[in-house]
C-alpha cells in the first residue's frame, strides 16, 4: 500500500456452519469481534476499536496454504478479496488497490489461474479479469 491504514482488521475465515461458534468463542475471551458485518456496523462500531476481529465464512475452494501447521491465505486470495469486498476493504479501493496490485504482481510470483478460479468462485471472474487488464504489471 502507498498509504498507512488507520485501522486494522483480523479476518478469521472458517468453514460453513462454524462462523457463529467461532464468533462466540472469541467473544467469550473479550475480543472485539464482529460476525460478517455490513457497512452500517463497520461505520458505527468498528472505528472505535483498534484491534478488531471479523469472522466470516471461507468461500469453498478458496486458495489457502499451510505454513508451519497454520492454515492461512495465499496472495491470490488476498488480491481477489480486496477486489471483491469493497465494504471490508474500503481503504484499499481505487488508486490504492491499483498500487497494491502493481506491487504484488511485480514483486511476487502470482498464479493467474488460481486467482481467476477463485474470482469465479466469488462470481466476479469477468469483472476481475477486466480489472487485471488495466494493471501495468499484469501479464496478458
Amino acid at each position: 500500500m502507498q498509504h498507512q491504514a488507520g485501522k486494522f482488521y483480523n479476518f478469521v475465515e472458517v468453514e460453513k456452519g462454524a462462523t457463529e461458534a467461532v464468533f462466540y468463542a472469541l467473544k467469550e475471551r473479550n475480543i472485539a469481534v464482529f460476525l460478517m458485518p455490513n457497512q452500517e456496523i463497520l461505520d458505527k462500531y468498528i472505528p472505535e476499536n483498534k484491534d478488531v476481529y471479523i469472522v466470516r465464512q471461507l468461500v469453498s475452494e478458496a486458495p489457502t496454504q499451510n505454513i508451519d501447521g497454520i492454515n492461512t491465505v495465499t496472495l491470490e486470495k488476498m488480491l481477489v478479496d480486496i477486489f471483491c469486498d469493497e465494504t471490508l476493504f474500503a481503504a484499499q479501493q481505487g488508486a490504492e488497490m491499483r498500487t497494491i496490485f502493481n506491487e504484488a504482481l511485480s514483486k511476487y510470483t502470482v498464479n493467474r489461474n488460481k486467482m481467476l478460479r477463485y474470482a469465479n468462485r466469488r462470481k466476479k471472474k469477468e469483472s476481475f479479469e477486466n480489472y487485471l487488464k488495466t494493471i501495468t504489471n499484469y501479464w496478458q
